[in-house]
């Protein structure tokens, strides 16, 4: 039987932060030739490809050049020049998410809008275009008022709780999204290959930080009922085959006070909520979305280990070189592992790493959780 496999694939990455940087860490073992662009050069993922180009990742020339120079063309972020990956797949390159679900996913009002057109369950919305059609509707509140474009790692997210928190509202084209009064945040990846085979990790539960709207800290599995494991499961395969999309996909949810489970936001690409991965299931997202993207078959996604991840984010109110507090403690635990991004700059909530701990015990995978968080700290 002839093998898909091909070592001599050129693999073009649109970014080159700390997912491209994993993809690449796990793109080495099997000798594939990475090629990154990002237009910040001191980008985590300078210094480990043999190709790293500076350039805009949503300039129509610099990412259309770039990828004819590429076999496959795959991306670590969204905010990409659409219409260049449009002209890369009719010129017959393979671009994997394909570039009009990249496009549908850019803009979190279309990403609604698909949830409702194909019964896939979400919080009730209405889609503004300006702060005051925000204040027109103040009797949706409480609510979430979220950008359409451009909003990441929590910015472009504002809580409307009451008639005082409306000044907060965003003067661009969003939406505004019912506040769902939750028992958990949850999360499951899948992928999907050209082929149609489909595979889902276990659901992970979500922490956020409470002010700044970005994972905390996560533990897998979650520690719901195996009816909501299912339901999420299910619902994850079932938003990745509506979109016919080719890839890793990650689907964040809501559980609600009522058992039940709405989708909040997906992303196309390797996502903070499947980092665990790398020590904690058989095989890793990012070796998954190479093996989805590349079409090999897909691998196993049993989890090995119990498995937690802790974000290392930047202290507030610092900014300058990094430096890491409490890291010999740390690492003198048994199950810690960290990976740290490259990033030489600190800022205020930035994401330098990220510790993943695994053990058996449950309580103890909590208390080292606990541990972490408050020993490692990153200063300037």
């Amino acid at each position: 039987m002839l093998s898909n496999f091909n070592q001599n694939i050129k693999l073009g990455v649109l970014g080159g932060g700390q997912l491209g940087r994993m993809l690449v860490q796990s793109a080495i073992d099997f000798n594939l030739d990475v090629h990154i662009l990002d237009p910040d050069p001191d980008a985590p993922c300078n210094g480990v490809v043999k190709k790293f180009q500076v350039g805009s990742l949503t300039d129509f020339d610099t990412v259309y050049q770039f990828g004819k120079d590429c076999d496959v063309i795959t991306i670590e972020i969204e905010n990409v020049n659409i219409e260049a990956l449009k002209k890369l797949k009719s010129e017959g390159k393979k671009v994997f998410p394909q570039p009009e679900v990249i496009e549908l996913i850019q803009d979190k009002r279309t990403q609604k809008q698909f949830y409702k057109t194909n019964n896939i369950p979400t919080a009730e919305f209405i889609l503004t275009s300006s702060k005051q059609e925000v204040l027109d509707n103040k009797q949706f509140l409480p609510a979430v008022n979220k950008l359409g474009k451009e909003g990441y790692d929590g910015r472009g997210v504002q809580m409307l709780r009451s008639s005082s928190d409306l000044e907060k509202a965003f003067d661009k084209p969003g939406i505004l999204e019912k506040l769902i009064d939750f028992e958990k945040e949850i999360a499951v990846i899948v992928a999907r290959t050209i082929s149609g085979e489909v595979v889902t990790y276990p659901v992970v539960e979500l922490v956020f930080h409470p002010e700044h709207n970005l994972v905390e800290y996560l533990f897998s599995p979650a520690n719901v009922t195996p009816e909501i494991s299912k339901k999420a499961e299910k619902i994850a395969i079932d938003v990745i085959e509506k979109l016919d999309m080719i890839g890793i996909l990650a689907v964040e949810m809501f559980v609600d006070k009522k058992g039940e489970v709405l989708v909040n936001e997906v992303a196309p690409r390797p996502h903070n909520s499947g980092h665990q991965t790398i020590e904690g299931n058989i095989t890793s997202q990012y070796e998954q979305h190479l093996r989805a993207v590349l079409g090999w078959p897909l691998g196993k996604t049993q989890q090995l280990i119990p498995a937690a991840m802790v974000n290392i984010l930047g202290h507030d109110g610092n900014k300058g070189i990094a430096k890491y507090e409490g890291m010999d403690d740390i690492l003198s635990k048994e199950g810690v592992h960290v990976h740290l991004y490259g990033k030489k700059i600190t800022k205020p909530f930035r994401k330098m790493g990220h510790v993943t701990i695994v053990d058996k015990d449950a309580n103890k995978l909590k208390n080292k959780v606990n541990f972490v968080k408050q020993t490692l700290k990153v200063k300037a």
